[in-house]
Formats: structure tokens, sequence, C-alpha cells
């Protein structure tokens, strides 16, 4: 039993230093967007989308564990059957990971969902800024208007 908890207890810790490692890269993306650093956007993507597989793969992986651990025990494969089974130690130990796992997840999903904010804001910026370009550049007259030709000016002078 307690060989399919360390299992478990692997898992999540392995998430967790992910997650660490994540939320220090999600970090860096805030601050090239808030810079307009568009490279280093650029750069970031892939190890963020890596890491992201990443911890989907562990988290599948626990999620297996505690199933096989549920079926091991005879209990619902959810955290709250599996801490009632446990030994009391065991069971706080474990409740105590998942604690943290879910700190560690929300705060990863707090930092993504303000970078996605941000990515939004310098869409509707950009937006704003090229209906505001096409806006002036169809306008008969101003700065940005069509230049006009001379050649009918000339044609004119010429008849």
């Amino acid at each position: 039993m307690a060989k399919v908890t360390k299992e478990l207890e692997q898992l999540w810790n392995a998430w967790l230093k992910t997650s660490d490692e994540l939320v220090a890269t999600l970090h860096q993306q805030t601050a090239a967007l808030t810079m307009r650093q568009v490279e280093r956007i650029e750069m970031l993507q892939p190890t963020l989308d890596g890491m992201m597989d990443q911890m989907q793969a562990i988290d599948d992986k626990a999620a297996a564990c505690a199933k096989g651990l549920a079926e091991e025990l005879g209990c619902e494969p959810s955290l709250r059957s599996l801490v009632q089974v446990l030994e009391k130690a065991e069971a706080q130990h474990i409740q105590a990971l998942a604690n943290k796992v879910i700190v560690a997840g929300r705060n990863v999903q707090r930092v993504i969902d303000k970078n996605k904010a941000l990515i939004e804001n310098e869409l509707a910026y950009v937006n704003g800024s090229m209906t505001v370009i096409v806006n002036e550049s169809q306008k008969a007259e101003g700065p940005y208007a069509p230049r006009r030709s001379q050649a009918n000016v000339l044609m004119n002078q010429a008849a």
C-alpha cells in the first residue's frame, strides 16, 4: 500500500517542480508581453508548450495511479475516499500534498489568465490602431489621403 502512495507522492512532487518552473517561465512571458518583446515571446512559447504537455502527462499518470490505489484499497476513486481508508499519518501526508498541488494549479492558472488578458489587450490595441490607419487612409482629404494624379491636370492644359 505504501508503495503505491509513494508513487503518487513522487508524481505529485514532479508536477509541483514542473509547475514552479512553468510559473517562472510564465512570469518571463508576462515581462516580455509588458515590454512588447515579440522575439522573446516567440522564444518562450515552445518552452511553455513543452512544460504544459509535461504537466499534463504527469497529471494523467497521477490520476491513473490514484485510480489504481483506490481499486487496490476497494474505495471510490476520489481523494476523499482514499484519505478515509489510508492510515492517519499517510492520509495526512497525501492530503497535504494534494492541497499543495491544488494551490500550485491555481497559481499557474492565475498567471496564465493574466498573460491571456495582456495578449487580448495588445491585440485590441493593434486592432484599434489598424482601424484608425485604414480609416485615415480612406479619407479624401488629410495627410494620409491617396495622392491625386497630376496627369489629368496636364492633359486638360494640353487640350
